[in-house]
């Protein structure tokens, strides 16, 4: 599918496609009915619109809880981006047609996927697709804090001098220690750019990857996560979020780190205690955090972490670009359309 650019819109250009207002009601009506986010800045943007409603009938979820009992019998996908909806017992209950829940991301522990198996309801997800860009927001994070970016913008918007303080110096990526727990997709890719930067590379995961993989990025197996911790000046957190990896990094697990080095997390929020985390770096147990995920997303405005100068906090922005969000959304569409034409969705999720 091919897009264009304005400067203030981006719109999606489909064989035949036609303006909504060209279509007849009766015409939309006979497409498959999804429940989704509200189309709008607080759900899937607007310019994703057209494709999504080249293939269904689109029911917000307001709209849904307004008039129930209207749209239950009509309902036969969910749709899940953004803030996650709750599938609850429920809700699965008040949707006897349902067929599919096709989930915008790779992460599905919001799911009670067993739950909703057992209604005869389908889980799928859209792995691969955020691979690229969620490595790249943790270089990006990596590098914006060892660089003192965000610390130069403001200089140069505010300065009352013209020399920056000695606070502003940053320190090298470029041949410095990377530590990546967690090696799977996402963190093999993350080694790749960083090899770029000629840094020397660890990982610590579950499973050691092949000779082959370690060669091809210069990486260096850490059997305990610990030698890891010590040993980098970078430490960027790569896991899934399970009973395992919840609360992974604490109070003990920080104290391991250098007082030089930085904390990089673009998992999930939880991965990491965030009390520890906040009394670390008050401490300068370890010197900085950059942190993509938090819990809950986005923090409240006086969450102590968004006080502290050495510390970067986004809201979740790893998957949040243009083309991204558009592969996410193909993928979603043709898994839930297979499942409605009975066929066998090629990413769902089985537990």
């Amino acid at each position: 599918m091919l897009y264009e650019s304005t400067d203030s819109t981006i719109s999606f250009i489909t064989p035949n496609q036609k303006p909504l207002g060209f279509m007849s009601l009766v015409t939309i009506m006979e497409k498959p009915c999804i429940l989704a986010p509200i189309i709008g800045p607080k759900g899937i943007y607007m310019c994703f619109k057209p494709f999504i409603e080249k293939h269904f009938t689109i029911i917000e979820y307001e709209e849904f809880y307004e008039r129930k009992e209207h749209f239950a019998e009509k309902i036969q996908a969910i749709f899940v981006w953004g803030k996650p909806l709750n599938v609850n017992r429920e809700l699965l209950q008040a949707l006897p047609k349902l067929q599919v829940v096709a989930n915008g991301g790779v992460g599905v522990n919001h799911l009670d996927i067993p739950l909703i198996n057992s209604f005869g309801v389908k889980v799928c997800n859209t792995p691969h697709v955020v691979d690229n860009s969620t490595a790249d927001i943790g270089m990006g994070l990596m590098l914006a804090s060892a660089r003192k970016i965000l610390e130069g913008h403001n200089f140069s918007k505010y300065h009352e001098s013209e020399y920056m303080p000695e606070s502003s110096l940053g320190n090298d990526v470029s041949g410095a220690t990377l530590g990546i727990i967690g090696m799977g997709r996402i963190g093999f890719k993350v080694a790749k750019r960083a090899q770029s930067f000629d840094m020397r590379i660890l990982y610590h995961n579950r499973n050691r990857r092949t000779e082959e993989d370690e060669r091809a990025v210069g990486a260096v197996y850490c059997e305990k996560m610990e030698e890891l911790l010590q040993k980098s000046d970078f430490v960027m957190i790569v896991v899934y979020l399970s009973p395992h990896t919840h609360k992974l990094i604490g109070t003990k697990e920080l104290a391991m780190m250098k007082p030089s080095s930085t904390l990089i997390n673009i998992s999930r929020g939880l991965v990491v205690d965030q009390d520890a985390l906040v009394d670390a770096l008050q401490k300068k147990v370890i010197k900085a955090a950059a942190l993509d995920v938090t819990y809950p997303e986005p923090l409240p405005r006086d969450h102590p972490l968004l006080s502290l100068p050495n510390v970067i906090v986004l809201p979740h922005m790893g998957t949040h670009t243009v083309e991204t969000s558009r592969i996410m959304l193909e993928r979603m569409v043709v898994n839930t359309l297979a499942v409605l034409n009975g066929e066998q969705p090629p990413d769902e999720v089985k537990i």
